[in-house]
């Protein structure tokens, strides 16, 4: 199935360093940041008028974040002054993302397809600075705006790209999604359990070898349960909002929000039991011994216990070389340190996550706590050369943990 490409979302990108002036009331009232001609060539051209629809963004420390919808004016100072070179500035709210910001920061200017601006900030040397970089291909530079346009040919959007876009609020539906109707027709309009969704989507994904690439097959399945949960998601929404929030007394609104809250509550924790339940498959493909979310010390229950709970409870406080242990989280954020207190008796800890591009200073935390983690091979090309010579696949995690099963005393 086609991905869809990035000019699919926006049509051009900017990003600077927020200086001082632009970005500290106290230095300037203005609420203005200096854009350039290059931006109003390449895709700022025809925002020109009061009240432009925007979305402002604060992705702050672990991804934190702040959106609001406003607008903003993107207008030449000197427009009445033909005779001069226009200066091109954009004007924004005050808002709680724009009060967030300060000096240091990364701000990304992007327009979608139907003009909507989108005004991001991410914190300064933080992994949202990071994974948009990334995304846009496109860095801050130390003076002004560095901008490009997006191309129609640009290479179709990975597992990484589709991230960092949901992370925004940014869906994106391919093309030919339509065609994933015949294999969810079987669920009419309920959610079946994850685990049968997740047989589900790797039973109706052929051509699939876990033999040949484990990386590439867990992101295959991770995609394609993505596409189906989401095609399914929108018939079930769609089938209740046309039945409407009505009730004897007018407008059930505590029914809407309800209904609201699930639907986001499941698409944060469907993600997680997908990537487990697709890393057992893995893990039996390849008849690795292991246990799923067993009780160690202090009630903690790790994801993945090898090769089971009977040679952890055997050995002593210290260890054995064949104990290994793997937290699996979609998303890193600050919850990668809940890890370091799982399976005491396992002093070096594996962490496999889906997230993009983490910044080099929290990888350098993880390594310095003890934590080896493992990124799927085709969501590390959004990591740094430095970082992708520290992370581990999970080809190399599965060898490593059938390599340490020869260790067994029992």
């Amino acid at each position: 199935m086609r991905r869809g490409r990035l000019r699919d979302c926006f049509a051009g990108v900017g990003v600077k360093r927020l200086s001082a002036v632009d970005a500290d009331r106290a230095r300037s009232n203005q609420h203005e940041v200096g854009t350039t001609r290059e931006m109003v060539d390449q895709f700022l051209g025809a925002f020109r008028r009061r009240d432009n629809p925007t979305v402002y963004i604060w992705l702050g420390r672990d991804q934190d974040g702040k959106t609001v919808e406003g607008t903003a004016t993107h207008y030449d100072t000197r427009e009445q002054q033909p005779h001069r070179r226009p200066e091109w500035r954009l004007y924004y709210q005050s808002n709680p993302v724009t009060e967030a910001m300060q000096e240091g920061d990364s701000l990304f200017l992007a327009i979608n397809s139907a003009g909507m601006l989108y005004f991001i900030v991410a914190l300064g040397g933080s992994t949202s600075e990071r994974q948009l970089s990334w995304l846009f291909d496109v860095r801050p530079g130390d003076r002004g705006f560095v901008s490009r346009e997006l191309s129609d040919d640009g290479p179709e959007l990975g597992f990484a790209a589709h991230y960092i876009l949901d992370e925004l609020g940014v869906e994106i539906e391919a093309p030919d999604v339509d065609r994933l109707d015949g294999i969810i027709e079987m669920f009419g309009n309920e959610f079946p359990s994850t685990a049968e969704f997740s047989a589900t989507a790797r039973a109706t994904l052929p051509g699939i070898c876990v033999d040949d690439d484990p990386d590439a097959a867990l992101i295959a399945w991770l995609n394609h349960e993505e596409a189906l949960f989401r095609r399914l998601e929108r018939r079930i929404v769609s089938t209740r909002l046309e039945e409407g929030f009505i009730d004897d007394n007018g407008t059930h609104v505590d029914g809407f929000v309800r209904f609201s809250l699930s639907v986001h509550n499941r698409r944060k924790s469907r993600m997680g039991y997908a990537l487990e339940n697709h890393l057992e498959a893995i893990f039996q493909a390849y008849g690795v011994e292991y246990i799923r979310g067993v009780v160690t010390e202090n009630n903690h229950r790790p994801d993945f216990l090898f090769p089971g709970i009977q040679a952890y409870r055997m050995a002593p406080p210290e260890g054995s070389p064949c104990l290994t242990m793997l937290g699996a989280k979609s998303t890193c954020k600050d919850r990668w340190r809940q890890v370091l207190v799982e399976a005491s008796k396992i002093p070096r800890k594996h962490l496999l996550t889906l997230e993009p591009g983490i910044s080099e200073t929290q990888t350098a935390q993880m390594e310095e706590s003890s934590l080896q983690l493992v990124v799927p091979q085709p969501v590390q090309e959004s990591y740094t050369d430095a970082q992708q010579g520290w992370l581990w696949s999970l080809r190399e995690f599965i060898q490593c943990v059938k390599h340490r099963s020869g260790f067994r005393t029992y």
